[in-house]
């Protein structure tokens, strides 16, 4: 098992303060297009209350006409707006996708061109469910480095083009959306994070790419078998994601000298009702703590947990600063977790 990062990196600006990164907007945008689990019915042998007894998912919103790249630009508008700032001023873009629409432009590039950030360095990462959370670390390190000021981060899915519609332990479980925030460069005190993968268990979540053939392979490739959709053992994902979510949330309050009091809100990657319950039970926290919106939208990956930022500011549950917890879990296998400052 490998151990990505545990470090605090301070920059100090000319009055002697030291400077973080914090959230100064958000934004999300779901397409139209909702399937309740009735629906999928037509698919695959199952019903609403079996999936929703497993999982805590009635819909999950599926993209028609929309795309990776729209909805990341529907979501960036709206965390600019919310923010307060124009496109020119950002210094850098971060999508988090394992869902682009093409190989080249990156996703972040194309997101740049729709947005009019002339001025933005750009690149996308991929680390599944984990995405968000790993570029807003990364957004954070760049500012704190004093390399850029003002960075868009999106984590964007169009999980409905990955999944095989006939497989029922998948189909159920993802829907298409995408989050962003705005992170930009303030005074305060910065969190060191705790991330880590494990690439011995990579073959719990799975998905084989599509372009993996050339005229120097025998044979041809079936593009419709299985492989070249997600595929997930759900136990072993499940045992691995209550086992490790409590745990690496306990790393990050102790190595920052906090407390579970201290904490708000913890904002898990929406995967499962059961996963965010046992979280809170191990941690001895109420579950009133660990909001969810998985009834709604399901597993977007890297889009979880912006889009469930965003309804939180909506609905005026965040404060000015209130101290939260993000904490993603996902294929690699990846998880980590970072404490946050309200804006």
């Amino acid at each position: 098992m490998v151990k990505f990062i545990l470090l605090e990196v301070i920059t100090i600006n000319d009055r002697g303060c030291e400077m973080t990164g914090k959230i100064k907007g958000i934004g999300a945008y779901v397409p139209h297009n909702a399937i309740d689990n009735r629906e999928l019915e037509r698919f695959v042998e199952t019903s609403d209350e079996w999936i929703l007894e497993r999982t805590g998912i009635r819909r999950r919103h599926i993209a028609v006409e929309d795309t990776t790249v729209s909805m990341a630009v529907k979501a960036s508008k709206g965390a600019l707006e919310d923010a307060g700032m124009e496109a020119g001023n950002l210094d850098l873009i971060i999508v988090s996708t394992i869902s682009p629409m093409r190989i080249m432009p990156c996703t972040a590039c194309e997101v740049q061109k729709e947005i009019g950030a002339a001025n933005a360095a750009c690149f996308d990462l991929s680390a599944a469910c984990s995405g968000f959370l790993m570029a807003y670390i990364t957004a954070c390190a760049y500012i704190e480095s004093g390399m850029f000021r003002h960075i868009l981060i999106v984590g964007s899915e169009c999980l409905s083009n990955l999944t095989d519609w006939s497989d029922r332990g998948t189909c159920i479980l993802f829907g298409d959306g995408a989050g962003a925030a705005v992170v930009t460069a303030a005074e305060g005190r910065t969190f060191a994070p705790a991330v880590y993968s494990d690439g011995n268990q990579g073959s719990a979540l799975t998905l084989q790419s599509r372009h993996d053939r050339s005229p120097f392979n025998e044979g041809g490739k079936d593009y419709g078998s299985r492989e070249y959709y997600m595929q997930m053992d759900g136990q072993a994902v499940f045992k691995f994601a209550v086992r490790k979510v409590p745990q690496v949330i306990e790393n990050v309050l102790s190595e920052n000298r906090m407390k579970k009091g201290d904490i708000k809100y913890y904002i898990l990657h929406q995967a499962n009702k059961r996963i965010v319950e046992a979280a809170a039970k191990r941690l001895e926290e109420p579950v009133s703590k660990f909001p969810m919106n998985m009834q709604e939208y399901g597993n977007t990956s890297s889009a979880s947990i912006p889009i469930l930022l965003y309804e939180m500011k909506e609905r005026g549950q965040l404060r000015s600063g209130d101290r939260i917890v993000l904490a993603g879990f996902g294929g690699g296998l990846t998880w980590g977790a970072v404490i946050v400052t309200w804006k």
